[in-house]
């Protein structure tokens, strides 16, 4: 009897599951201590696997912070088109930011190991010194804003296709420094829940694209 494919099958579930193990542990350590921070050794210690499996899975410590980002960002994407599928129909501009951003901030609560880790890596600029995890961080901040960027035209398209093309494209990067303010402010834990943080957000950007409006 051939046993050689039910010992291939369990060998390679344990690949995949050692693989998932050394990706949950850099996300997590990552995000604490940085991926300067971050030693190979003290990922095997987290992990408790040797560290050839580290080699076996990543060519190298750049390239496990590239594939971490790119699970983090399939993820936390994912996460948001779930959250929002079936925008209410009708409703004020102002209405249908906050439908949105309270759903985000819902996002934010249960990926925030993932933002964390992309925060610290845009501001310390750790991610230069690993060109591939660099590309990554950048297509991420890059589909974060046009991410908020469709969150605003949807919750302008009331307004007509040409007024809500121009308050998305003019205030994207406002929706983003805001949503980068907010979950900094709720990882400091400055006493406000990040609810209200999405809802004054909210409340910002529609009343900034009102204004846009009624000056065209």
């Amino acid at each position: 009897m051939d046993t050689s494919a039910p010992k291939a099958h369990i060998s390679n579930r344990r690949g995949r599951r050692s693989r998932q193990e050394i990706l949950d542990a850099a996300a997590r350590v990552m995000s604490v201590r940085g991926y300067a921070g971050t030693s190979m050794s003290t990922l095997v210690k987290e992990t408790g696997l040797p560290k050839s499996a580290f080699y076996h899975h990543f060519e190298s410590k750049a390239g496990l912070l590239s594939a971490v980002m790119a699970e983090g960002a399939q993820g936390f994407f994912g996460a948001m088109r779930d959250a929002h599928r079936e925008p209410p129909q009708g409703g004020t501009p102002r209405e249908r930011m906050r439908w949105y951003l309270l759903r985000t901030g819902q996002v934010i609560e249960s990926r925030e190991e993932f933002l964390r880790l992309l925060l610290v890596l845009v501001m310390s600029h750790e991610a230069a010194e690993a060109p591939e995890a660099l590309e990554t961080v950048q297509a991420v901040r890059a589909e974060g804003r046009a991410y908020m960027r469709h969150m605003i035209r949807s919750a302008f398209e009331g307004e007509g296709e040409a007024g809500a093309d121009a308050v998305a494209d003019a205030l994207a990067p406002f929706g983003m420094a805001g949503f980068d303010g907010a979950f900094v402010s709720f990882q400091s834990a400055d006493g406000k829940p990040i609810a209200q943080f999405m809802e004054e957000l909210a409340d910002s950007v529609a009343a900034l694209g009102e204004a846009l409006l009624s000056a065209r």
